[in-house]
């Protein structure tokens, strides 16, 4: 792109990229909320359909980078128009779902789905952008997932509480065609300039360089997943007033919109060489709640400054995947885009995990302890990163 500033066709596409980050967004994370009444209503239990989420986070985990590499030579605007077109209608079928197997199936497949979409929202949003605003319009389309936490899932929650939780996904399908609508009408016509085989795709994740870049958001998001996941117990634990909880939780996710601006500020100017200093502040952040805890008016400070620190990871760690496959294996480009939704999945799983054995070792406040060394450990990959970078920029 020659143009440094964003025109209103920039902003258009923007617009509609995070408008489908946002309904894609509320699809998957609005299971969650009204998961207890699926069980009640299919006659299962609760830890049967809370297995609704995790089948979704492996499919999407497993599938998307095949999915990219096999489909990289796609037209990307025909085939995004054909997925969302399958993400309607998915959704649509998970309205008369009316058994657990059914709904399982519906759910895995829109995993799929929502893996590639978010993968090629983001290549066409680094490609279609000025290089200098690449990291604006990239935390635009992640704040579309801000956005369906903050206000997308607790529309769902009230749909399912009010009528029942096939209504939800009423909404999913209603959003879903507004999303292709827009997508319609805004998506530029963009064709992948060489096709690829699997394996020049898949010989990018042979690359050292690569490896490394990808587990920087994994140790990012564990950092911050050790604690999150537990945090309805800490605040208990912190005698949170009654009723106050779900307050909380809504503020998490409000503050989270201010972090995603911030992130695409980071990314705007050396993301990397800054990004090393934002892990080791988000490190005392974690520590700090350990102590803070003890006092709900300093505790809640800190959360704050937890969802602050949260996601400013995403922006450019996206672009630096991207920027390094372009390095490395230009014909892969497809696959680096989906490795960052896949690495904050893999954080997820991770943190969550390795925090709830720290957990149930009987000390809940340990966890803060878990968050913060796993935070120092995604400093110092990005520090060896950024001194690698360093060294390849020096004439030889």
């Amino acid at each position: 792109m020659h143009t440094t500033e964003l025109t209103k066709r920039h902003w258009l596409l923007i617009l509609t990229l995070t408008l489908l980050t946002f309904v894609l967004g509320t699809s998957e994370f609005v299971i969650v909320g009204i998961l207890t009444d699926i069980s009640s209503s299919l006659h299962i239990t609760n830890a049967k359909a809370g297995t609704l989420v995790s089948a979704f986070a492996i499919t999407f985990a497993i599938a998307t980078p095949l999915v990219m590499s096999a489909t990289s030579h796609f037209p990307k605007r025909k085939w995004m128009l054909v997925l969302i077109g399958s993400f309607i209608i998915l959704n649509a079928l998970c309205v008369i779902s009316t058994t657990y197997v059914m709904l399982l199936a519906l759910r895995m497949m829109t995993a799929i789905v929502t893996g590639v979409l978010i993968s090629l929202a983001m290549i066409v949003a680094s490609e279609n952008m000025p290089i200098a605003k690449r990291g604006l319009a990239i935390s635009f389309v992640f704040g579309g997932f801000t956005l369906a936490n903050v206000i997308g899932v607790p529309i769902g929650t009230v749909i399912a509480e009010r009528y029942d939780w096939n209504a939800t996904f009423l909404l999913t399908t209603f959003l879903g065609a507004i999303a292709f609508l827009a997508s319609f009408f805004i998506l530029p016509t963009m064709h992948s300039p060489f096709r690829s085989s699997m394996r020049d795709q898949f010989s990018l994740l042979t690359h050292p360089r690569i490896l490394m870049a990808f587990f920087i958001p994994s140790l990012g998001f564990g950092a911050t997943y050790a604690v999150y996941t537990y945090l309805v117990p800490i605040l208990k634990g912190m005698e949170a007033p009654s009723g106050s909880i779900s307050w909380i939780l809504f503020g998490y996710g409000f503050i989270s919109i201010f972090s995603n601006i911030l992130a695409g500020k980071i990314a705007s100017y050396n993301a990397i060489g800054r990004l090393r200093f934002v892990f080791l502040v988000q490190a005392v952040v974690l520590f700090s709640l350990y102590w803070t805890a003890d006092n709900f008016i300093y505790g809640l400070v800190n959360i704050s400054l937890m969802s602050l620190m949260a996601i400013l990871l995403t922006t450019s760690t996206q672009l630096y995947l991207i920027d390094l496959a372009g390095i490395y294996q230009p014909k892969a480009t497809g696959l680096a885009a989906s490795l960052m939704p896949v690495a904050s999945n893999v954080g997820i799983a991770f943190g969550s995990a390795l925090g709830g054995i720290v957990y149930h070792q009987g000390n809940l406040m340990s966890v803060t302890w878990v968050g913060g060394l796993i935070a120092i450990l995604a400093s110092l990959l990005t520090f060896l990163s950024h001194r690698l970078d360093q060294k390849q920029k020096q004439p030889a």
